[in-house]
């Protein structure tokens, strides 16, 4: 690459996970010790958001898997997963937490906006952020659209739409009130790290799902249990998560 080319999403969005998964090996066992599944910022678990309720086992995609857990939980629902991540640092928290856990899957470094693998290779694809938000939809969509066999499965959990067009720039949490437009919404970079994140307005969504293969099944706004607590994340507060959704997820099928 020539000293004067900007170096990717793909390249920054590495160097950064690379950074900082060492913070990340033991939330990820913390996870992978769950006995149910539990997503998002809030860990809401699975059978209050029922993002597996159509999940029927074969073989398995996480895109952007980073330490392996939510692979971890659909090996031990009966499916046959693979794990992809952008970042070899990440992977090897995986392999260390499949050692710790005694449960191997195939672990692959790759991008998922390229992914190595021949058409109609899986059964579902799923991704917990991972490429859901790190990966540019323009492009992973299509590419898990491709891997997918007819009749397959997506579905991706990432922050909602609201929740992206109400954080301020700095590292304060979200507002009542709109920060940004929704216009033209995509490609999003902080003034407090060099990654790079993707976020669509939710008729962008539709509109790279259709037009991709996918017919939508659900979406499902995610707000916070009970008794969950306020989480490790300072850009969204428990009373404004109870309020209006901060996160969501997209169940879709491969026509």
């Amino acid at each position: 690459m020539p000293d004067n080319e900007p170096m990717s999403h793909v390249g920054r969005n590495r160097i950064l996970w690379d950074a900082w998964a060492p913070d990340w090996l033991e939330r990820g066992g913390q996870s992978w010790a769950e006995t149910e599944p539990r997503w998002g910022i809030h860990q809401i678990p699975e059978s209050e958001v029922g993002l597996l309720a159509r999940f029927s086992q074969g073989k398995v995609i996480e895109l952007g898997c980073g330490t392996g857990y939510v692979s971890a939980w659909l090996s031990r629902l009966g499916g046959h997963p693979i794990g992809v991540d952008n970042s070899l640092v990440q992977l090897s928290n995986a392999h260390r937490l499949q050692d710790r856990f005694d449960l191997t899957f195939p672990l692959v470094h790759a991008d998922a906006e390229c992914l190595p693998f021949a058409d109609e290779s899986f059964d579902f694809a799923i991704s917990e952020y991972g490429a859901a938000i790190w990966c540019d939809p323009y492009r992973w969509i299509p590419e898990a659209a491709r891997v997918l066999r007819p009749g397959g499965r997506l579905v991706f959990l990432g922050n909602s739409t609201q929740v992206m067009l109400s954080v301020p720039d700095d590292d304060g949490p979200a507002t009542t009130s709109l920060q940004r437009p929704q216009f033209d919404m995509h490609r999003m970079e902080w003034d407090d790290d060099p990654g790079v994140e993707f976020h669509l307005s939710h008729g962008d969504w539709i509109g790279v799902l259709r037009r991709s293969g996918f017919e939508i099944e659900d979406l499902v706004e995610l707000y916070p249990s009970d008794d969950s607590v306020e989480s490790q994340y300072p850009y969204v507060t428990l009373d404004w998560a109870r309020k209006w959704p901060a996160e969501e997820a997209w169940i879709v099928r491969k026509t």
